[in-house]
C-alpha cells in the first residue's frame, strides 16, 4: 500500500499535466537574455525563471516548492516547451523533464531539488551548463514529494554530456 500511494499521486499529478490552471496568467513570449539573467542574479542569486506549460499541476507544484524554500520565481507560461529549451541550450531531449529554469548562467531541467540547486549555485562550477531530473520522477519535489526518492539527478555540458550530481 505504501508503494500504491505515491504512484497513484504521481500519476494524478502527470495528468493533471495536461489540464488548464484556473486563472493562469497570460505572459510575454520573450525568453530573457544571458546579460538580463546574469544582472537580475547579481541582485538576487536566489531568483529563477520558471518556463513551463499553463496547463501543467506538476510544474506550478514545483514553482510552490522553490517559493517556500526561499527562491523568487518567476513564471513563463508557453505552450512552445520544445523550442523554450533548445532556444535556453538544452543539448539533448534525453536530459528534457515537463519545466526548464534558468538561474543565472545555469539550466535547471524538471524536478530538481533545492539542495542541488543551492550547492550549484555555491560552488558554481564552469563546465557544468545546469541539472536534470529527466523525464518526471514521481518521488520527486512537485511530484508527491517534497523529500527526493529514488531516483538521480544529472548534471550537464552544454555538449550534452551528463554524470550523475546527486542520487535519492
Amino acid at each position: 500500500m505504501k508503494i500504491l500511494i505515491p504512484l497513484l499521486l504521481g500519476t494524478l499529478l502527470t495528468v493533471a499535466c495536461g489540464q488548464q490552471e484556473p486563472n493562469a496568467p497570460q505572459v510575454s513570449q520573450d525568453i530573457v537574455t544571458s546579460a538580463d539573467k546574469s544582472a537580475l542574479a547579481s541582485e538576487n542569486p536566489m531568483r529563477m525563471t520558471v518556463y513551463k506549460s499553463p496547463t501543467c499541476g506538476c510544474c506550478a507544484a514545483w514553482v510552490d516548492y522553490l517559493e517556500e524554500e526561499g527562491f523568487s520565481v518567476t513564471s513563463e507560461n508557453r505552450d512552445d516547451m520544445d523550442s523554450v529549451k533548445t532556444q535556453l541550450g538544452l543539448p539533448s531531449s534525453k536530459l528534457a523533464s515537463c519545466h526548464t529554469a534558468t538561474i543565472g548562467d545555469y539550466l535547471i531541467e524538471g524536478h530538481v531539488p533545492v539542495t542541488d540547486i543551492k550547492k550549484l549555485l555555491a560552488e558554481k562550477p564552469e563546465d557544468i551548463r545546469g541539472l536534470t531530473a529527466p523525464g518526471m520522477p514521481a518521488l520527486s519535489p512537485g511530484m508527491g514529494s517534497r523529500e527526493p526518492n529514488d531516483y538521480d539527478v544529472l548534471s550537464f555540458t552544454s555538449t550534452g554530456e551528463s554524470e550523475v550530481y546527486s542520487s535519492y
